[in-house]
């Protein structure tokens, strides 16, 4: 029997598989496609998710070179411009195309042993005590312990398991992105769109007019892209670039000459209508379990989509290997845990998705955000708020820090790749005891206190001695074995 089967080879899919497979669990990945995506998609990565792909050794595969990541100096926020140069934040950003964090994370996961079958529709299933067996159209039926719906927003999983998706449904603004070239003299020394008979539109941020909303983003090693967002406007036919110049248009009150980039393509071109927040009832039914988009849909402003997905993968995968070995059940941890961050990402999508409507009533509102922008306080927040730095899990232990997201502890991002639990001990008197066949212990002799850190780099206890330490290591990890 296969441990867990994963329906949907994206990217949270495959971060899912890899973790299973680094606490030795046995993970298929059923993927409807017969090859990978080739669309655009996201354009890179927004958060604490980076620093977590730097503890699994993935940050330097995607970057393509030597370094840690480093936090942003700015970001943005409703279409604002969010300093960050003045605060200590985790706000950090990784402009790699999704389709680059797939090749990424399959090439990862064919390293370590994981299967993923092409071509792999799954049409039906059932559960019962011990399994779930998942039907697949054109082949024979698979059994596994679990099963994992990480196959987006139109889920086949969540509807075959019976698990309602409320939320709200937004058909009013009409969105456009497409991959373009514009004339180099419109381009200025710090990568701006210098456009006459407007102004400047800066690069990489969200730029609300009167009329609607555009931004400009110059790939430093890909075709630039410029996306519009428009209200209460039909459209027809299929979308072409004529169609976004007019939109971008609109917009500025100006004409933006936008060309189609070189080279042979395909290139993006693409228009969206309206757009969904909708959170899962639940994200478990018995055995099988929801992940990413499958989960929880939002608003794309300020790319958290991502972060989100890829953080519930890590937070999953080794309370299922964890289960499946027969250590220790808190599988429902994943749903109390996760389902709340979600909601949190939808809150502030909507908040942003109001921020930039044209109209004279939400010009106020800025105006009156923009000087709460300017408080540090509120920027260290919305920072926070963004990054998942705020997010506080319930583990049980006292105090702060305990739940939050480990700080960079020494030589972290090495002593993580494995995805094992890590004890930082800077008494040497520390013992994991019964829990060393799940718990590394590492001497750290320089840290104030020690730290127990779960798989996923979330602090399960913290102390200045072992005070609380079994119950800690007890809870997460199970009674051990002696």
């Amino acid at each position: 029997m296969i441990d867990v089967v994963i329906a949907g080879g994206g990217p949270n899919g495959l971060m899912l598989a890899c973790e299973l497979a680094l606490s030795g669990t046995r993970a298929v990945v059923l993927e409807r496609l017969a090859g990978p995506r080739t669309e655009p998609r996201a354009n890179g990565l927004v958060g604490e998710v980076v620093r977590m792909l730097d503890r699994r050794g993935l940050y330097e595969r995607l970057t393509g070179g030597p370094g840690a990541p480093e936090p942003a100096r700015g970001f943005v926020f409703g279409a604002f411009p969010l300093p960050l140069a003045d605060l200590t934040h985790h706000l950090y950003t990784l402009m790699v195309p999704q389709r680059r964090i797939e090749e990424v994370l399959a090439e990862r996961a064919a390293e370590l042993g994981v299967e993923v079958r092409r071509g792999h529709e799954v049409t039906g299933l059932t559960q019962d005590a011990d399994a779930v067996t998942v039907e697949v159209d054109g082949h024979e039926p698979v059994r596994a312990r679990f099963l994992v719906g990480a196959d987006g927003g139109h889920s086949v999983v969540r509807k075959l398991a019976g698990i309602g998706f409320p939320g709200v449904t937004s058909d009013e603004s009409v969105s456009y992105s497409a991959e373009v070239s514009v004339p180099p003299g419109l381009i200025g020394p710090g990568g701006e769109l210098e456009i006459p008979g407007f102004g400047a539109v800066p690069p990489f941020q969200h730029l609300r007019t009167a009329r609607g909303l555009i931004t400009w983003a110059p790939f430093p090693d890909r075709n630039p892209a410029v996306s519009t967002m428009e209200w209460g406007l039909p459209a027809n036919g299929e979308a072409s670039l004529a169609e976004v110049r007019a939109s971008a248009a609109r917009v500025l009150g100006a004409d933006l000459p936008l060309g189609p980039p070189p080279g042979a393509g395909p290139h993006l071109v693409r228009r969206l209508f309206g757009g969904n927040t909708r959170i899962a009832e639940r994200y478990r039914d018995r055995r099988v379990f929801l992940l990413g988009d499958a989960a929880h849909v939002h608003s794309a402003i300020g790319g958290p989509g991502l972060n989100l997905g890829l953080q519930d993968a890590v937070n999953l995968g080794w309370k299922l290997a964890a289960a499946v070995r027969g250590e220790v059940d808190v599988l429902d941890t994943y749903g109390s845990e996760r389902r709340p961050v979600a909601q949190r990402v939808a809150m502030h999508t909507q908040a942003q998705s109001l921020l930039i409507r044209p109209g004279g009533d939400v010009t106020a509102l800025r105006e009156l955000f923009g000087e709460l922008l300017a408080l540090r306080e509120t920027r260290q927040h919305i920072a926070d708020l963004m990054a998942g730095a705020d997010i506080r899990y319930d583990v049980g232990g006292p105090g702060e820090p305990a739940g939050r997201f480990a700080p960079d502890l020494p030589d972290l991002p090495a002593l993580a790749r494995g995805g094992r639990a890590l004890l930082f001990d800077p008494t040497g008197t520390l013992d994991a005891g019964p829990w060393r066949n799940s718990v590394d212990v590492v001497e750290t002799p320089g840290l104030e206190t020690a730290y127990l850190l779960r798989p996923d780099c979330f602090i399960a206890w913290t102390g200045s001695d072992g005070d609380g330490l079994h119950q800690a290591l007890t809870r997460w990890f199970g009674p051990g074995t002696h």
